[in-house]
């Protein structure tokens, strides 16, 4: 199937659309909700709308169907659309095969697709797309969160059209003849990367450190799951036998898999007292599973008075005897300062003890921010664990001298492990292990740029896409 792209214009809030075919049709007359300092400039991707009240007219392209139906009814025609990104802030919808499957992988319908931190955010570094010369494409390739959709990559950036999209859930399609984990119906949550088997770090049970690892989106050539269709080999997919489970909520095993192997990483046990800095997604994923973990006391620390009054309200109804506590800290204070104010308000220190933090066992920094690393490093008591979750600017400032005199035992966290999917999938089968409150929207497949957005501006804790419906 061919497609024409049209150009789409923004006219009192409505776009409108000119086929190659001739003829024009309204597609969308909503309004958007702009960040404070956004005017109705220049934008990109199907689903950026202009304010009603704004005269100005802005180009873009799209590629739809060849003829002027509804989004809608355009992919309904479409045998495996999948969600293009050219470049930053440049997306089309455009068809492709659907995928053929060997003897050991399944083919999974996507029902359900989240938009991780490393698809929108932006806020490590304000770089206007002009900006963006040759000399701080080094800068962008370095840093460690990827996002795609304002940037067009970071570590390799995009040079060929890529699918986005990698935390999925959805029903297996079709199976391969050896398969024999799941048949066709089942619904599942997929583990997005496939490593190669035969690497040192594969044999050595780290497949997570593969360096030929496939993962979702990742280029230049590896296309993630915001398409219709995506194949995967059988045992990256994971059944959802509890019905209770929604495909909704089962998008969350990806970063609740992240969660699980932080954890691990950090060696939590009973009665521990356990820190996390950062309250997004992976921060409270952390909290739930340091409780399942058996910590005994949780506190999670953040700067946004909004997540940390969403953290209360979400951790505060938790395990019986054990104690989640929440505070804002002081953006304007230095990190010592803020580790002295914590250990205060929390009594952190043991008796006859001076030093910060005595009574810390375990800090998981989960936001990548470099006071949290500083203040994280302070607050863990001296053979503590510090695991780094988050990831920021690549040269962060860190108090050597204290981890040192610690001794402390740090670890970085990348993805996750053997086992960690299914220590989630555990978890999240639980009835006291609530996610429903952390999803904060879910968005039509033909609009996924919204939820780009809406996450880059730090809206909602975690933002759906809805697959193709049928």
């Amino acid at each position: 199937m061919f497609h024409h792209v049209r150009d789409l214009a923004f006219i009192d809030g409505k776009v409108k659309v000119q086929s190659s075919l001739g003829g024009d049709s309204i597609l969308l007359t909503s309004t958007p909700k702009l960040g404070p300092t956004e005017s109705p400039k220049s934008l990109k991707g199907a689903t950026h709308r202009a304010p009603r009240e704004s005269r100005t007219t802005s180009s873009l392209k799209l590629c739809w169907g060849s003829n002027m139906d509804s989004p809608a009814r355009q992919l309904s025609q479409m045998q495996n659309p999948g969600y293009f990104l050219y470049g930053p802030q440049v997306a089309k919808i455009e068809d492709q095969p659907v995928p053929e499957i060997s003897d050991h992988e399944v083919l999974v319908r996507i029902r359900f697709i989240g938009v991780c931190g490393s698809d929108g955010r932006w806020d490590w570094i304000h770089l206007r797309r002009a900006a963006i010369t040759n000399a701080n494409l080094g800068i962008l390739r370095a840093v460690l969160k990827v996002h795609f959709w304002r940037h067009g990559g970071i570590q390799t950036p995009i040079t060929t059209p890529l699918v986005m999209g990698h935390e999925a859930s959805g029903t297996i399609a079709a199976v391969g003849r050896a398969v024999t984990s799941v048949q066709v119906g089942d619904r599942v949550a997929i583990e997005p990367g496939h490593p190669c088997r035969r690497c040192l770090a594969c044999k050595e049970g780290r497949y997570n450190l593969c360096a030929a690892m496939k993962f979702a989106a990742a280029p230049p050539d590896v296309h993630g799951t915001l398409t219709k269709f995506w194949k995967a080999p059988e045992d990256f997919v994971y059944r959802l036998d509890n019905e209770s489970v929604r495909l909704e909520e089962a998008v969350l095993l990806e970063p609740l898999a992240v969660a699980v192997h932080a954890v691990r990483l950090a060696d939590i046990r009973p009665g521990q007292t356990v820190v996390i800095t950062g309250s997004g997604t992976i921060g409270l994923l952390c909290a739930i599973t340091a409780r399942a973990f058996g910590a005994q006391r949780i506190i999670l620390l953040d700067i946004a008075e909004t997540k940390v009054a969403f953290a209360r309200a979400y951790l505060g109804s938790g395990s019986a005897g054990v104690v989640v506590e929440t505070h804002r800290m002081d953006p304007t204070a230095s990190a010592e300062e803020n580790a002295r104010t914590v250990s205060r308000q929390f009594s952190l220190q043991q008796s006859g003890e001076m030093d910060l933090g005595t009574a810390v066992d375990t800090v998981i920094e989960a936001s990548g921010a470099e006071a949290a690393m500083q203040l994280g490093v302070y607050l863990v008591k001296p053979g503590g664990s510090y695991v780094q979750t988050g990831i920021g600017q690549p040269k962060p400032r860190i108090p050597m001298l204290a981890l040192s005199e610690k001794e402390l035992r740090v670890s970085g966290c990348f993805r996750y492990g053997p086992g960690d999917f299914s220590l989630a999938l555990n978890l999240l089968s639980r009835e006291s292990l609530n996610l429903k409150p952390l999803i904060s929207s879910i968005t039509p497949f033909e609009q996924a740029s919204t939820a780009w957005e809406m996450t880059a501006r730090g809206e909602g804790i975690k933002n759906l896409i809805e697959g193709v419906r049928d």
